[in-house]
Parts: structure tokens; sequence; C-alpha cells
């Protein structure tokens, strides 16, 4: 496998690339969270590489020359991370990949900048949230967007996390489940149903096929809610392109691509620890499990489709 390092100063973004050693025209674009996110996005980026594709991990905040907390992270990077796979790669097929608060930017790369051909959502949202500030006891909010291009606000959606303590667990009407905090800011939010509206990723405009996956017991934020959101959206618009949405009962945050197995053994002997976090995934460890295999076949199955 052959790996490559990006900075801000010489390329204009920060990323890491694994390609197969001999080389690919299909990429994946993957967007997973900042420079030091628990579960890098270089580990996705190898997957991607095990089944042919070059991976290109980009970051969205934590590295010099980026924001230090996710808070109007620039779409135009994603400009030269895409030119770099076309010139100097000879990519001829680019897809994005974004899981969590990387579903926002899976869309709107396909949207500002273009030429993507596949757009995979997992554990999305179907709205950008206004950015948090790099606050150590509790997340603060920036009063902008999470996105921006060239330098204006992406429309966004305010979640109030005053009211919620962010990672504990509780109750909710809307929830068949006990949820985190921050999944009861974010549901809430979406009752100002204007400001949701005005806020909807516009996914239409990507000219890409869309594959949507969730899990059913989502703790973090409403995935299941905003993947339904999507495909009513999409139908409303006449969608020309494929669209599929899957939703895993029982199933957490944590689904969709994890690192190769044999190569992370390490990381793979603490799973059992995810399980004090998400607590779906302790719960229904094997559904969650099960669900990890069946997610990663849907994704390479989708793109490998001509």
């Amino acid at each position: 496998m052959i790996y490559e390092n990006f900075n801000m100063k010489e390329h204009n973004f920060v990323g890491h690339l694994a390609e197969p050693d001999n080389g690919s025209d299909k990429a994946v674009l993957v967007i997973m969270g900042g420079e030091q996110s628990v579960l890098p996005g270089i580990k996705i980026a190898e997957r991607f590489a095990d089944y042919g594709f070059i991976g290109l991990a980009v970051s969205l905040f934590g590295a010099e020359g980026l924001p230090d907390s996710p808070d109007r992270c620039p779409l135009e990077m994603f400009e030269s991370a895409i030119d770099y796979l076309r010139k100097q790669k000879h990519t001829q097929h680019i897809s994005t990949y974004g899981m969590s608060m990387g579903s926002v930017f899976a869309v709107l790369i396909a949207v500002y900048v273009g030429g993507i051909e596949n757009v995979v959502m997992v554990s999305p949202t179907h709205v950008p949230f206004e950015g948090t500030t790099n606050e150590k006891k509790h997340m603060s909010m920036s009063g902008h967007s999470v996105a921006t291009w060239h330098g204006q606000d992406i429309p966004f959606v305010t979640a109030d996390f005053t009211k919620v303590k962010v990672s504990r667990y509780q109750k909710h009407p809307a929830a068949a489940h006990k949820v985190m905090g921050m999944w009861s800011a974010y549901y809430d939010a979406y009752q100002d149903k204007d400001r949701e509206q005005k806020a909807m990723l516009p996914i239409e405009h990507t000219n890409a096929r869309i594959l949507l996956i969730a899990g059913g017991a989502d703790e973090a934020w409403p995935a299941e809610y905003s993947v339904h959101a999507i495909q009513k959206h999409l139908e409303r618009k006449n969608y020309s392109h494929d669209v599929k949405t899957v939703v895993h009962p029982n199933v957490s945050h944590l689904t969709g691509m994890m690192p190769n197995k044999e190569r992370e053994k390490k990381l793979y002997r603490l799973m059992p620890l995810i399980g004090i976090m998400y607590k779906s995934f302790g719960k229904h460890k094997k559904d969650c499990m099960d669900a990890l295999v069946k997610s990663e076949s849907e994704i390479i199955n989708w793109l490998n489709w001509e």
C-alpha cells in the first residue's frame, strides 16, 4: 500500500492517502471529522484501498491552517484534494464517504465542487449545524455555520446544548431507546420547521447516486430521522439518480466502514469499551457487529456499480 500526507501550506488541504500498490482509477474522499478523531480517517481510507480504491481522508479541523474545532470549515480545500486526485493520480471516478458530521461535507462537496459519482452518508444528518468553538468544558456555539463556501456560511440549524448534558443518557418521547443529551438537542432543533427546511442539504444538486446508512438505535443524534427526511426530500424533488436507504434495527451511531480487522487487532480488542460510550452498541453488540459487516458490503457494492 502506498501512503502520502498533505498539509495546508503545500497542498491547500490536510489529508492522508492510502493507495493500492497497483494504483486505481477510482477514489473515495473520506470525511470523518478532525485531525485527531478517535477513529482516524486514514484507517478508513486504508480499508477502501483494500478493496481497490484510492482512499483520501481529508481533515476538517485540528491541524495547522485549519479551524481548531468544527466551525467554518472551508469547502474550498476539497477543490484542491479533487484536483490532486484527477491530475496526479489520474482518477476517473470519485465518490465521497461521510460518517456522522462528515455526511454534511460528503454532500456539500458534490454540490459546490462537483464531479462526484456517489455520495455515501453513514449515521448522517440532513442539515448542517452551527459551528462549535474549542471549549474544553462544554460546547460553545460560534454563531456561524460548520461549513463555508468562499467565506459565506452554508445555511445551518442551531442546537441548544445549554439545556442538556451532552453525553448523559436520558429518555426522550421521540426515541424508543435511551439517548444522549446531544440527541435531544439535535432533535429539538428540528422542530423549528422553517429553519430546518431552509437548512436542508441540497442533495438534489449533487447529481450523484446516494447511499444512506443509519442505525435504528443511534444514541448520538437522530440519524434515522435524517435518513427519512432526506429520502422524502429527494422524492419531492423527483430526484432521477439512484437512492438507497439502509436502516439497521438496534444499531448504534457507530456503523459503516471500519478499519481492517487483521491490521488493527489491538483496536478490535478494545471494541467492548465502545459500549461504555455507545449504549446501543453495548446492549446489542451482535446486531451492531453484524451491521458493520453488512454496511461494508453495501458500501463497496454501491461504489463498484457501473
